[in-house]
């Protein structure tokens, strides 16, 4: 499902990454750790072309991602869902319009939006914050919303930067539950985390980025 090749990075002539390669399975649900600064926010954006690799190939659902024209992106990105850390949720619109603006984008009518926004937030559990503004949610709140927002223009591949970065252990066990879930579904997700609890036990592969590179992978 994502393959890298290879890749290499650099920002400002500093290398991230360098001659990295992994991959990972169609349905799988895997980790990617590392210090701060190791890279795991850099791969993420990689998978979703909001950056180019300077080297090597990144290949997703069988697309060369790492050569896509900028024409191709959008519609790219429709099949794939992004968790972000700091939530970037719209404060002036309600948890049912930061939602529905995925569907929007994508020319849907308002009836399939309708549907598919209450069926996404029953599964998150946040049916009763429909109307509510970000800013009156909690952060455990918030993070549903993204990840609701993440999930319901029903992606191939699910992407997470530091999900839980910002969240108690109650809040982050939902969050990675939810991930679970998704997974379930048929989702490919990848979580980008140096939060050694997420993963540990988690039975999952664990990809381990070191000196710009996965230096080795563990079972969690």
């Amino acid at each position: 499902m994502i393959r890298f090749s290879n890749v290499s990075k650099s920002y400002d002539k500093e290398p991230i990454l360098k001659n990295l390669t992994m991959s990972v399975e169609r349905g799988e649900l895997a980790f990617i750790t590392g210090p701060s600064g190791a890279g795991k926010s850099t791969l993420l954006k990689l998978i979703y072309c909001s950056e180019r690799p300077d080297e090597g190939q990144i290949t997703v659902a069988d697309q060369v991602a790492s050569k896509m024209k900028q024409r191709l992106i959008p519609r790219y990105r429709r099949q794939i869902g992004v968790v972000f850390q700091d939530f970037k949720l719209l404060n002036n619109k309600t948890v049912y319009d930061n939602i529905a603006l995925a569907l929007r984008i994508h020319q849907m009518n308002s009836k399939a939006i309708r549907s598919q926004v209450i069926n996404v937030l029953k599964e998150v559990n946040m049916t009763h914050k429909a109307k509510e503004y970000p800013p009156c949610l909690s952060g455990g709140e918030q993070q549903r919303v993204v990840v609701a927002r993440a999930m319901v223009t029903k992606p191939m591949i699910l992407l997470a930067d530091e999900p839980t970065g910002n969240l108690d252990p109650e809040n982050e066990k939902s969050i990675m539950h939810l991930f679970r879930q998704i997974n379930t579904m048929g989702t490919t997700v990848l979580i980008a985390t140096h939060n050694e609890s997420l993963y540990s036990g988690s039975g999952r592969r664990v990809l381990i980025i070191k000196d710009k590179y996965i230096d080795k992978e563990i079972m969690g």
